[in-house]
């Protein structure tokens, strides 16, 4: 699968995600304040719904690092928007998807880091 368009950055407000689906995955889209472009799964595994690019959009910091987060909206998780791993449970994931800007354009490749349920969700 290649990448796919979709959207323009100017589009992308800073600080805040969109949804989009690609290659049949619903997922959210989230430009940072210094134009890095992030896309991790838009279906919060802890709640079950379809909510993350409602998510708070922020940063903090792990063992010294600066990390980009987005926390759920539903039950106030953090994940890491480099990964899509939950900083608190790092069995649990949103799946990540490659991003490059290419001529202005926003374009998302096919998933590198597969979304990983709770156990509860999975049952």
């Amino acid at each position: 699968m290649s990448f796919s368009r979709v959207c323009a950055l100017t589009q992308l407000t800073p600080g805040r995600a969109v949804a989009a689906l690609v290659h049949g995955a619903q997922v959210a889209v989230v430009r940072v304040a210094a134009d890095e472009v992030y896309a991790v799964g838009h279906h919060d595994p802890f709640s079950g719904a379809n909510v993350m690019a409602r998510g708070i959009v922020g940063s903090t910091t792990v063992d010294g690092e600066p990390v980009p987060t987005i926390t759920s909206p539903m039950f106030k998780q953090a994940f890491d928007l480099r990964t899509g791993v939950c900083l608190s449970d790092p069995t649990v994931s949103l799946g990540s998807w490659p991003v490059r800007v290419v001529d202005g354009q926003v374009e998302i490749g096919p998933a590198h880091e597969v979304p990983r349920t709770t156990d509860e969700e999975a049952s």
